[in-house]
């Protein structure tokens, strides 16, 4: 099944964190972000959104 990113909702409390990416990652997310019509941002956050809620499913 194919990476969809979240709509961009309501804005809720944030903060801002630096991460430090290889380029080839940085391409492929704004790929990404660029077919969906929603910002490199957007798709980010809504792997770890997806990451995180497949770790909360699995048993410890």
């Amino acid at each position: 099944m194919p990476f969809v990113p979240k709509k961009t909702r309501k804005k809720v409390e944030s903060r801002y964190k630096t991460i430090y990416l290889r380029q080839e990652i940085i391409e492929a997310l704004e790929k990404i972000a660029q077919k969906n019509n929603t910002s490199f941002n957007n798709v980010v956050v809504s792997m770890i959104e997806q990451c995180l809620e497949e770790n909360e499913d699995e048993p410890d």
